[in-house]
């Protein structure tokens, strides 16, 4: 994520929007009981820590997936054959696994 986009979502005076979501209520019932025992001052902020948290997380998997998108377009543009190519992202799926 870049330094300007995350130095604006640390502000806490943000705009903020209302929504309705549906949880059931033992989920509800675990967050407000869990909520205070990790520092959080109810149930909701806990919910948004962990949404952006996730956001964060996804927003990092797809932008390393779109790197490594054009890093591969940019191989075959200079001749690495697929099958090397091929060989390398396994390489890399196993050490991602193994750590």
């Amino acid at each position: 994520m870049k330094i300007s986009k995350l130095k604006q979502r640390l502000q806490k005076n943000r705009a903020m929007t209302t929504i309705s979501l549906r949880i059931p209520e033992d989920v509800v019932n675990d967050l407000k009981e869990i909520a205070p025992r990790l520092g959080f001052s109810g149930y909701q902020p806990l919910i948004r820590a962990y949404v952006g948290q996730g956001l964060r997380s996804d927003l990092e998997r797809l932008n390393q997936h779109s790197k490594l998108s054009h890093l591969v377009k940019s191989l075959r543009k200079h001749g690495v054959k697929d099958e090397v190519i091929a060989s390398a992202m396994a390489e890399i799926n196993d050490s991602s696994k193994a750590a």
